[in-house]
Protein backbone atom coordinates (compact mmCIF):
# COMPACT_ATOMS: atom_id res chain seq x y z
CA UNK A 1 0.00 0.00 0.00
CA UNK A 2 2.58 2.22 1.07
CA UNK A 3 4.76 1.27 -2.44
CA UNK A 4 1.23 2.31 -4.47
CA UNK A 5 1.20 5.84 -2.46
CA UNK A 6 4.52 6.62 -3.23
CA UNK A 7 4.32 5.92 -7.23
CA UNK A 8 1.14 8.37 -7.23
CA UNK A 9 3.36 11.39 -5.49
CA UNK A 10 6.51 10.96 -8.32
CA UNK A 11 3.68 11.05 -10.82
CA UNK A 12 2.18 14.43 -9.98
CA UNK A 13 5.60 15.69 -9.31
CA UNK A 14 6.67 14.95 -13.38
CA UNK A 15 3.01 16.17 -15.01
CA UNK A 16 4.10 19.66 -12.20
CA UNK A 17 7.60 19.80 -14.21
CA UNK A 18 6.08 19.75 -17.22
CA UNK A 19 3.48 22.46 -16.98
CA UNK A 20 6.47 24.63 -15.48
CA UNK A 21 8.92 25.08 -18.82
CA UNK A 22 11.79 27.76 -19.37
CA UNK A 23 11.92 31.22 -17.38
CA UNK A 24 8.86 32.77 -17.78
CA UNK A 25 6.00 32.33 -15.19
CA UNK A 26 2.28 31.83 -16.11
CA UNK A 27 0.75 34.95 -15.13
CA UNK A 28 -2.76 33.78 -14.11
CA UNK A 29 -3.71 31.36 -16.93
CA UNK A 30 -2.65 33.99 -19.92
CA UNK A 31 -0.81 32.84 -22.59
CA UNK A 32 2.68 33.23 -22.31
CA UNK A 33 4.68 36.63 -23.26
CA UNK A 34 0.80 38.60 -23.39
CA UNK A 35 1.26 40.96 -20.42
CA UNK A 36 -2.61 41.75 -18.41
CA UNK A 37 -1.73 45.68 -18.20
CA UNK A 38 -0.02 46.71 -21.60
CA UNK A 39 2.72 49.66 -21.21
CA UNK A 40 0.76 52.08 -23.24
CA UNK A 41 -2.31 52.81 -25.06
CA UNK A 42 -2.79 51.86 -29.05
CA UNK A 43 -3.31 54.87 -31.15
CA UNK A 44 -5.92 54.52 -33.11
CA UNK A 45 -5.60 57.31 -36.25
CA UNK A 46 -9.06 57.50 -38.20
CA UNK A 47 -9.14 58.63 -42.41
CA UNK A 48 -9.37 62.52 -42.68
CA UNK A 49 -12.88 63.01 -44.32
CA UNK A 50 -12.57 65.02 -47.39
CA UNK A 51 -14.22 68.53 -47.36
CA UNK A 52 -17.99 69.32 -48.33
CA UNK A 53 -18.58 71.24 -51.13
CA UNK A 54 -21.28 73.69 -50.52
CA UNK A 55 -23.86 73.70 -53.02
CA UNK A 56 -24.15 76.86 -55.03
CA UNK A 57 -27.60 78.35 -55.10
CA UNK A 58 -30.02 77.73 -57.75
CA UNK A 59 -30.15 81.30 -60.00
CA UNK A 60 -33.58 82.64 -59.05
CA UNK A 61 -34.92 84.90 -62.54
CA UNK A 62 -36.01 87.94 -61.38
CA UNK A 63 -39.90 88.83 -61.21
CA UNK A 64 -40.36 91.77 -63.96
CA UNK A 65 -41.44 94.62 -62.10
CA UNK A 66 -44.45 97.13 -64.08
CA UNK A 67 -43.76 100.57 -63.51
CA UNK A 68 -47.69 102.11 -61.85
CA UNK A 69 -48.61 104.81 -63.98
CA UNK A 70 -48.77 108.35 -62.41
CA UNK A 71 -51.14 109.59 -60.53
CA UNK A 72 -53.51 111.98 -62.09
CA UNK A 73 -53.15 115.37 -60.66
CA UNK A 74 -55.70 118.21 -60.68
CA UNK A 75 -53.92 120.91 -62.45
CA UNK A 76 -54.87 125.10 -61.30
CA UNK A 77 -52.89 127.66 -62.88
CA UNK A 78 -52.63 130.48 -59.52
CA UNK A 79 -51.39 133.61 -61.25
CA UNK A 80 -50.28 136.41 -58.94
CA UNK A 81 -50.24 139.33 -61.12
CA UNK A 82 -48.11 142.31 -59.88
CA UNK A 83 -48.55 140.82 -56.01
CA UNK A 84 -46.10 138.03 -56.33
CA UNK A 85 -43.23 139.20 -54.29
CA UNK A 86 -46.03 139.58 -50.88
CA UNK A 87 -45.12 136.59 -49.04
CA UNK A 88 -48.83 136.16 -48.58
CA UNK A 89 -49.70 135.40 -52.29
CA UNK A 90 -46.63 132.82 -52.37
CA UNK A 91 -48.27 131.10 -49.99
CA UNK A 92 -51.43 131.58 -51.47
CA UNK A 93 -49.28 130.02 -55.05
CA UNK A 94 -47.92 126.86 -52.91
CA UNK A 95 -51.24 126.64 -50.75
CA UNK A 96 -54.20 126.43 -53.62
CA UNK A 97 -53.02 124.00 -55.69
CA UNK A 98 -53.33 121.42 -52.51
CA UNK A 99 -57.37 123.04 -52.17
CA UNK A 100 -57.98 122.11 -55.72
CA UNK A 101 -56.86 118.66 -55.98
CA UNK A 102 -59.20 117.97 -52.23
CA UNK A 103 -61.81 119.70 -54.77
CA UNK A 104 -61.01 117.87 -57.68
CA UNK A 105 -60.94 114.19 -55.60
CA UNK A 106 -63.47 115.48 -53.33
CA UNK A 107 -61.33 114.45 -50.43
CA UNK A 108 -60.85 116.62 -47.71
CA UNK A 109 -58.17 115.02 -46.03
CA UNK A 110 -56.08 116.48 -48.76
CA UNK A 111 -56.18 119.57 -46.21
CA UNK A 112 -56.32 117.76 -43.09
CA UNK A 113 -52.92 118.59 -42.28
CA UNK A 114 -50.74 121.80 -43.04
CA UNK A 115 -54.01 123.63 -42.94
CA UNK A 116 -56.11 125.83 -39.97
CA UNK A 117 -58.81 123.37 -38.58
CA UNK A 118 -61.05 126.18 -39.56
CA UNK A 119 -59.91 125.87 -43.13
CA UNK A 120 -60.24 122.66 -43.15
CA UNK A 121 -64.16 122.56 -41.65
CA UNK A 122 -64.95 124.41 -43.92
CA UNK A 123 -63.74 122.30 -46.97
CA UNK A 124 -65.01 119.38 -45.38
CA UNK A 125 -68.47 120.85 -45.56
CA UNK A 126 -68.31 121.90 -49.23
CA UNK A 127 -67.15 119.02 -50.17
CA UNK A 128 -69.92 116.89 -48.73
CA UNK A 129 -72.47 119.31 -50.34
CA UNK A 130 -70.95 118.52 -53.75
CA UNK A 131 -71.24 114.81 -53.00
CA UNK A 132 -74.60 114.66 -51.74
CA UNK A 133 -75.80 117.05 -55.06
CA UNK A 134 -73.56 114.45 -57.60
CA UNK A 135 -71.33 117.60 -58.24
CA UNK A 136 -68.02 117.58 -59.36
CA UNK A 137 -65.26 119.70 -60.13
CA UNK A 138 -63.77 119.74 -63.77
CA UNK A 139 -59.74 120.48 -64.26
CA UNK A 140 -58.15 122.64 -65.36
CA UNK A 141 -58.85 125.79 -63.76
CA UNK A 142 -57.34 129.49 -62.79
CA UNK A 143 -57.08 132.16 -60.52
CA UNK A 144 -55.99 135.87 -60.76
CA UNK A 145 -54.74 137.65 -57.63
CA UNK A 146 -55.82 141.32 -57.94
CA UNK A 147 -55.71 142.65 -54.65
CA UNK A 148 -54.66 142.39 -51.26
CA UNK A 149 -55.13 144.35 -47.92
CA UNK A 150 -54.42 143.72 -44.08
CA UNK A 151 -56.12 142.75 -41.41
CA UNK A 152 -56.42 142.67 -37.83
CA UNK A 153 -54.63 140.11 -36.26
CA UNK A 154 -51.74 139.73 -38.87
CA UNK A 155 -54.02 138.26 -41.08
CA UNK A 156 -53.81 139.22 -45.17
CA UNK A 157 -56.69 139.32 -46.90
CA UNK A 158 -56.07 138.33 -51.16
CA UNK A 159 -58.76 138.89 -53.13
CA UNK A 160 -58.91 137.04 -56.60
CA UNK A 161 -60.82 136.02 -59.48
CA UNK A 162 -61.65 132.23 -60.16
CA UNK A 163 -62.11 130.89 -63.59
CA UNK A 164 -64.96 129.45 -65.26
CA UNK A 165 -63.48 126.12 -64.08
CA UNK A 166 -63.43 126.46 -60.65
CA UNK A 167 -66.93 126.14 -60.68
CA UNK A 168 -68.78 123.04 -59.62
CA UNK A 169 -69.51 121.04 -62.55
CA UNK A 170 -73.45 119.03 -62.67
CA UNK A 171 -73.06 116.46 -64.19
CA UNK A 172 -77.11 115.35 -64.57
CA UNK A 173 -77.72 118.87 -66.23
CA UNK A 174 -74.64 119.19 -67.83
CA UNK A 175 -73.74 122.93 -67.19
CA UNK A 176 -72.41 124.54 -64.18
CA UNK A 177 -73.84 125.20 -61.04
CA UNK A 178 -72.71 128.73 -61.46
CA UNK A 179 -72.66 129.93 -64.91
CA UNK A 180 -70.04 132.83 -64.64
CA UNK A 181 -68.40 132.91 -68.31
CA UNK A 182 -66.27 136.22 -67.03
CA UNK A 183 -65.26 134.39 -63.32
CA UNK A 184 -66.46 135.53 -60.00
CA UNK A 185 -64.60 137.20 -57.05
CA UNK A 186 -63.30 135.37 -53.93
CA UNK A 187 -61.41 136.81 -51.21
CA UNK A 188 -59.23 134.11 -48.72
CA UNK A 189 -57.14 135.33 -45.58
CA UNK A 190 -54.19 134.76 -45.23
CA UNK A 191 -52.44 133.82 -42.33
CA UNK A 192 -48.39 132.89 -41.07
CA UNK A 193 -47.76 129.47 -39.54
CA UNK A 194 -44.61 127.50 -38.57
CA UNK A 195 -44.60 126.29 -41.90
CA UNK A 196 -44.97 129.67 -43.55
CA UNK A 197 -48.15 131.19 -45.28
CA UNK A 198 -51.26 129.75 -45.67
CA UNK A 199 -54.92 130.12 -46.42
CA UNK A 200 -57.22 130.53 -43.32
CA UNK A 201 -60.23 130.89 -44.49
CA UNK A 202 -62.70 131.77 -47.08
CA UNK A 203 -64.35 135.05 -46.63
CA UNK A 204 -68.15 134.84 -46.26
CA UNK A 205 -69.77 136.56 -47.90
CA UNK A 206 -67.41 137.65 -50.32
CA UNK A 207 -66.37 141.35 -50.25
CA UNK A 208 -67.68 143.67 -52.38
CA UNK A 209 -66.22 145.64 -55.28
CA UNK A 210 -63.89 142.66 -56.40
CA UNK A 211 -64.44 143.27 -60.15
CA UNK A 212 -63.68 140.16 -62.52
CA UNK A 213 -65.31 141.44 -65.27
CA UNK A 214 -61.67 142.11 -67.24
CA UNK A 215 -59.49 139.62 -66.53
CA UNK A 216 -57.84 137.23 -68.72
CA UNK A 217 -57.43 133.47 -67.56
CA UNK A 218 -55.00 131.31 -68.72
CA UNK A 219 -56.93 128.22 -68.30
Amino acid sequence: MRGRTLTTAAAFLVVLAGCSGGGETNKGGLPIGVDDQPDSNPTITLPTPPPQSTPAPRPTSAKPTTAKPPAATAKVVVVPGRFGAEPAVQGLVAKYPLYYQALVSRNSDIVKTGFPAIFYAGTATDIEAAKDAGWLMRPPGSIVVIGTSKQPYGVVRVNLCRSQRLQWWNPKTRKFVVNAPKGTGEAIDMVRTGFGWTMYRMVRPIPAGINCATVRYPV
